[in-house]
């Protein structure tokens, strides 16, 4: 198979789909890999570097013009459908519940589309969500503590323990990889934290993990609004259900919150568990609702590139090279976990809750893949 990895293009992305060793890899299997120039510049990786692992080194036309399966890191943006074109493979980061147009794009070029969000393990993790959640998570907190100071229109407060003044309260939604990895960064600082989960077995997992400045709170309305009116920063880290049109935290409830605190949505699910909710870039990564100070930056671990790009690819190129080795069809038939990352498949939609979401018709992708089988 012929593997393109593109240059990614979204604002202020800086990871890359395929490291050296990866390269390496696929050519151990025979495939050839297309690495466009450039690509890997942004996570300290040099055109040297993959093309001595073996790579061609091309541009972007030729990358997509040539290749089988696109292997990259974001979401196909508009300045891509053109080179989107029948039976492509683009495997990423697809997020089409949140991209209508990048769905209808997908779809009207009945490419086959496999996320990395949506692809779940028998225990139902995301193995492809969480080398990115940990980082994501620590980078939340890092956010908080830059825009909390006075400099970048925060209220000024340092957010770690100083001796001879009330410590910093941070308030942790969600125990999953991204809220144990922001709950333990800001306890280390010295913070007191709080942590909120619906599942006991989670937080009795996270406590073991995390120090004892942690307290631990069963997350409903109740609590959630006493962790408001006491918190000054509320990070978000809870994958909020897509097709979902209530919130965690609504708009009305920012009233609840200190003059000067913040929310920081890691999952950034655009009017998601955050009502107020909405993406934004690293060029304007905050903007206020209802006073309180928003940071929904959705590629957080783009600003540690390097440390992104190989846990994210250790996880990921497993997956690639399955579909390369055994071709899509038999891969998604083979690996069940693939499979729920199917989202188009020939111009159907296979991914339910985009579905339901966007108010589409979709097939399960056990019935597009039978059928292909005919």
């Amino acid at each position: 198979m012929i593997i393109g990895v593109p240059k990614e293009i979204k604002n202020s992305e800086f990871r890359v789909a395929m490291t050296p060793a990866g390269v390496r890899e696929f050519k151990k299997h025979n495939h050839t890999v297309l690495i466009e120039h450039g690509a890997g510049l942004g996570s300290s990786i040099t055109d040297k570097e993959y093309k001595d692992a073996g790579a061609e080194l091309v541009d972007k036309d030729e990358l997509f013009k040539r290749s089988e399966m696109i292997y990259k890191v974001k979401e196909i943006l508009p300045e891509e459908y053109k080179y989107l074109r029948k039976g492509l493979v683009i495997f990423t980061y697809i997020h089409s519940n949140a991209h209508v147009e990048e769905t209808d794009a997908l779809l009207e070029n009945k490419v086959v589309g496999i996320a990395y969000e949506d692809i779940e393990d028998e225990n139902h993790k995301f193995p492809l969500l969480r080398p990115m959640s940990e980082i994501a998570g620590k980078g939340g907190v890092l956010a908080a503590c830059q825009f909390m100071q006075k400099i970048h229109g925060g209220r000024g407060l340092l957010l770690s323990k100083v001796y001879g003044v009330p410590t910093p309260e941070i308030t942790v939604i969600g125990s999953g990889y991204a809220g144990i990895g922001a709950a333990e960064l800001a306890a280390g600082l010295g913070n007191k934290v709080t942590l909120l989960d619906i599942n006991f077995d989670k937080m009795e997992q996270a406590k073991a993990l995390l120090p004892a400045n942690v307290e631990f709170l069963y997350s409903n309305e109740s609590n959630i609004i006493q962790r408001l009116k006491k918190s000054d920063v509320i990070i978000n880290c809870v994958l909020w259900p897509k097709w979902r049109k209530d919130h965690l935290i609504s708009r009305d409830m920012l009233k609840y919150m200190k003059s000067g605190s913040m929310i920081v949505d890691v999952s950034c699910d655009d009017g998601g568990a955050v009502e107020t909710c909405r993406s934004t870039s690293y060029d304007n990564p905050v903007y206020f609702e209802e006073g309180i100070m928003h940071y929904c930056v959705d590629n957080i671990p783009s600003s540690f590139s390097n440390t992104s790009t190989y846990a994210l690819t250790s996880a990921t190129l497993p997956y690639a090279l399955e579909i390369a080795n055994k071709g899509y069809d038999k891969a998604l038939i083979e690996n069940v976990k693939l499979r729920r990352g199917l989202t188009c498949y020939f111009g159907d939609l296979t991914l339910k809750e985009t579905g339901v979401k966007q108010n589409r018709p979709y097939k399960e992708p056990e019935d597009v893949l039978k059928i292909n089988q005919k």
